[in-house]
C-alpha cells in the first residue's frame, strides 16, 4: 500500500500547550536540536515530464476544478508573480535526477457516484486504473459528501502505486487520492482555514479561493504529489519506517511560513481586498496557501515567506 498523509502529528503538537511551548524554547540553547533528515533509499524516483490525470468522483463545481487545476498548471508555470507556486515546486528539482515537470492531462467526471458514496481503498485503485500512460500520476478527487475508508480519521489524502501491464511489460504507476473535507472534517483536514478539533482556538485563516474544502484540498495536494514524485514507490526519500513514512512536505505538517509553530501557521501574506491569507502566486490571477517542503540542501522545512 501506498505512503499516506497523515495529520496526526500536527494535531499531537497542536495539543501542546503555551507553558510546554515556551519551556521547549528555553531547552534549545542547552540542548542540541537533531536536523531533519529524509534518507534517500536508492528507489525509482518521478522525474522528467509527467502527466497528471484528474478522476472527478462525486459533484464539482467547474469553479472548483478549476482551482484545482489552476493549481497544478501553476506548479510549472513561470507567469505568476513571485512568491508563486512554481518557486515553491521547484524545491523538488534538489532531489535526486533533476525536475519533475507536472501537467494536466486526461479529466474524467464520475458525477453519479457509480461507486456509492462509501468508498474503500480498492474504489480508489479501481478508479485511479481508469487512466492508463507511462510517465503519469492518475488523481482521484472525492466530493464533500464521499465517505473514504480512513477519512478524516487517520488521512486526508494518500498516495501510492499499481501494476500496468503494457504488452508484455509491466510497470508500476502512481496514483493519488484526496477528499474534499468541507462537510465531513474541515477541523482536520482544511486548517488552517477551519479552527482545529484539538489545541489552541485561534481564529481560522480566509482562505484564498473562497472555499474552505476546497482550498484545503490544495494543502493535502501539493502534499501528496510532493511525496509522489520524491517516493513514488517506497524507495525513494522518506524518514522513518516506509509503512508510516514523513515525506518531503508531510514531516514540515503545520508549517506555513516563517515563524511557526505547533497551532500557529506562522506569517502569511493577506489580500488587502478580503482578508485572504496565501503565501504561493499562481496562473489566472490565483492565489494559494501551501506548506513548507523539506529542502535537501539545507536539511530544513522551507517555507516561501
Amino acid at each position: 500500500m501506498g505512503s499516506y498523509y497523515h495529520l496526526a502529528i500536527l494535531f499531537l503538537l497542536c495539543c501542546s500547550i503555551t507553558v510546554a511551548h515556551t519551556a521547549a524554547r528555553k531547552l534549545t540553547a542547552l540542548v542540541e536540536q537533531q536536523p531533519l533528515i529524509l534518507k534517500y533509499h536508492n528507489g525509482a524516483l518521478l522525474k522528467g515530464n509527467i502527466t497528471v490525470n484528474l478522476i472527478w468522483y462525486g459533484q464539482f463545481t467547474p469553479i472548483q476544478r478549476s482551482i484545482i487545476v489552476d493549481f497544478i498548471q501553476s506548479l510549472n508555470s513561470h507567469r505568476a508573480s513571485l512568491p508563486s507556486v512554481s518557486t515553491w515546486w521547484k524545491t523538488t528539482d534538489k532531489y535526486k535526477g533533476g525536475s519533475s515537470a507536472l501537467v494536466v492531462g486526461k479529466q474524467i467526471l464520475h458525477e453519479a457516484y457509480t461507486l456509492g458514496k462509501s468508498l474503500k481503498t480498492r474504489h480508489l485503485l479501481a478508479l485511479s486504473n481508469k487512466v492508463n500512460g507511462l510517465n503519469s500520476i492518475n488523481v482521484v478527487l472525492t466530493a464533500k459528501d464521499v465517505a473514504v475508508d480512513g477519512f478524516c480519521m487517520s488521512r486526508c489524502g494518500t498516495h501510492g502505486s499499481t501494476r500496468v501491464s503494457q504488452g508484455k511489460r509491466v510497470t508500476r504507476s502512481a496514483y493519488v487520492w484526496v477528499g474534499n473535507s468541507e462537510t465531513q472534517c474541515p477541523g482536520q483536514c482544511a486548517w488552517p482555514f477551519h479552527q482545529p478539533i484539538y489545541g489552541p482556538q485561534t481564529p481560522p485563516l480566509v482562505s484564498p479561493n473562497g472555499d474552505v474544502g476546497v482550498d484545503g484540498m490544495i494543502i493535502n495536494l501539493a502534499t501528496v504529489l510532493a511525496g509522489t514524485v520524491t517516493n513514488p514507490f517506497n524507495n525513494g526519500y522518506f524518514q522513518g519506517p516506509a509503512t508510516a513514512p514523513l515525506e518531503a512536505v508531510s514531516a514540515c505538517t503545520g508549517i506555513f511560513g516563517s515563524g511557526a509553530y505547533p497551532g500557529d501557521p506562522g506569517r502569511v501574506l493577506v489580500e488587502k481586498t478580503n482578508g485572504a491569507s496565501y503565501n504561493a502566486n499562481g496562473v489566472n490571477g490565483r492565489k494559494y496557501l501551501l506548506p513548507a517542503m523539506w529542502d535537501p540542501q539545507t536539511s530544513a522545512c522551507k517555507t516561501l515567506v
